[in-house]
């Protein structure tokens, strides 16, 4: 069992910089798709992120091989791919009918689907902290979209395929965590991220317009880079602050991440007015997101809350003298 090294504060900084990086994230995306189309940006984005795992890997003799993995996790892999090539191809096909905020909020149904197919698959427990921050997360949902309700319920709008798209994505992932969860135990994880990424490049790649690239303006070009750097340093933070801090808090960490996104928003809309579409918003609808964060936040926490409380329990109990007489 993993044991983390205990240098806490460096594993939540490490965490809080996945957090800004994913929060920044789609802000960039969505300057980029002015002039991409979503396959493209994700090809783009795809292929440096296995390109540079590749050579890391080779440097390092570590290149892994296919023919090692038995059939069933060959069909794991399959699904590993296809799951996070849609994840990423419909995240950017959401992007481009929603704002950022929003679409951070709905990724956020992402783990909680991963959840709820480890409990169906791996027969993972779901406790109490779970289903009170399920309590929390779903009404957040709709005090966030109260200002379109009726639209999402009666029309079949832009904005409404947009949540579809955007759900859609979030299941997508959600398969691909369930994949990868397994494939874990016979490779490591980069070189699971390293095979994942080229093969979904790979699969993209004749859907793709890579001469798009020559139309991007300098400021767009320099995004692009940020976006394609992004995955690779937001993920190795990530997994680096799972080294240093307890997962369960580098998930709650992580789950802030639509907070930043409406922060950066609001600073963006500020600074670069003409560039930078603010959210438009009520004060319930803030509300409404300020709960799907804290919901998401106690669904990560639950267990290592609850396993903290046994811990002292037991521990009281230890230290409690036995009745006299005994």
């Amino acid at each position: 069992m993993h044991v983390s090294s205990g240098r806490w504060l460096y594993g939540f900084l490490l965490a809080l910089t996945t957090t800004l990086l994913w929060g920044v994230l789609p802000i960039m995306l969505k300057e980029v798709l002015n002039v991409m189309d979503p396959y493209t940006v994700t090809w783009y984005r795809l292929l440096s992120a296995g390109l540079v795992l590749f050579a890391w890997l080779a440097a390092k003799r570590r290149l892994p091989s296919i023919r090692s993995l038995s059939s069933r996790n060959r069909g794991l892999l399959v699904v590993a791919v296809l799951g996070l090539a849609f994840n990423y191809v419909l995240y950017m096909m959401a992007l481009n009918r929603l704002s950022a905020g929003t679409m951070q909020l709905i990724i956020q149904t992402a783990p909680v689907m991963l959840m709820l197919g480890s409990m169906l698959l791996f027969r993972e427990r779901f406790g109490l902290g779970q289903l009170l921050g399920l309590a929390v997360l779903l009404p957040g949902f709709a005090l966030f979209f109260n200002q379109r309700l009726v639209e999402l319920m009666t029309q079949m709008s832009g904005y409404t395929v947009g949540i579809l798209i955007a759900i859609a994505s979030a299941f997508s992932w959600a398969l691909y965590g369930l994949a990868q969860k397994q494939l874990l135990t016979v490779w490591s994880s980069v070189s699971v991220m390293m095979v994942i990424y080229l093969s979904c490049a790979v699969l993209i790649w004749p859907l793709t317009t890579p001469s798009q690239l020559l139309s991007l303006s300098p400021v767009q070009g320099w995004l692009l880079l940020g976006c394609c750097l992004n995955t690779l340093v937001a993920y190795g933070a990530f997994a680096e602050a799972l080294a240093h801090w307890e997962a369960s808090r580098v998930s709650a960490t992580v789950t802030t991440t639509p907070l930043f996104t409406f922060s950066l928003v609001a600073l963006g809309a500020m600074l670069w007015p003409g560039v930078i579409e603010p959210e438009i918003l009520n004060s319930l609808a803030y509300l409404g997101a300020l709960m799907v964060v804290s919901g998401s936040a106690l669904i990560a926490l639950a267990p290592s809350l609850i396993n903290n409380l046994r811990q002292r329990r037991l521990r009281r109990l230890a230290l409690t003298p036995p009745p006299a007489g005994s």
